[in-house]
């Protein structure tokens, strides 16, 4: 029974840059829905503007010194896997990490919700965020996951 949940490690690898992607995608959706959001509650301020931005610039650095190296690992751990299976896309832990962060990013989300210096700082985080899945994504790319003759 056990066989028949098993991937190769290229499926494997894909659904793991798809779960890394569409975090990215939910990330920027609930950024620039919070920035709209705080835009209509201090429509002249400078932040507005400046907080997708310092989001970007510290999203760059994420990518360089935590997400790259991440999601690297994550896929060499993948190659050498001797019997795949479709949870092994990441580690437990990473998994329990990742379910504490989307609660805890849902409730301070929430928590912000009519507090325009609170909804600055989540939009930055989400944007930092944002960009650091979706810049280290190039990870996949270098392992050319995507391409047929893998």
């Amino acid at each position: 029974m056990d066989s028949i949940f098993r991937i190769s490690h290229r499926t494997l690898k894909i659904l793991s840059a798809m779960v890394w992607l569409s975090g990215a995608v939910v990330l920027a959706t609930k950024g620039s829905s919070l920035l709209q959001e705080a835009i209509a509650l201090q429509p002249d301020l400078y932040w507005s503007w400046l907080a997708p931005l310092l989001g970007f610039v510290i999203g760059l650095l994420k990518i360089r010194f935590i997400f790259g190296p991440s999601c690297k690992r994550n896929l060499d751990r993948i190659s050498r896997l001797p019997d795949p299976k479709p949870w092994h896309c990441f580690r437990l832990g990473f998994i329990l990490f990742l379910i504490a962060m989307i609660i805890l990013g849902t409730t301070l989300s929430n928590m912000s919700h009519g507090n325009y210096s609170f909804l600055m700082g989540m939009v930055v985080l989400d944007f930092s965020l944002a960009t650091a899945l979706f810049g280290s994504s190039y990870v996949f790319r270098q392992q050319q996951i995507f391409s047929p003759d893998q």
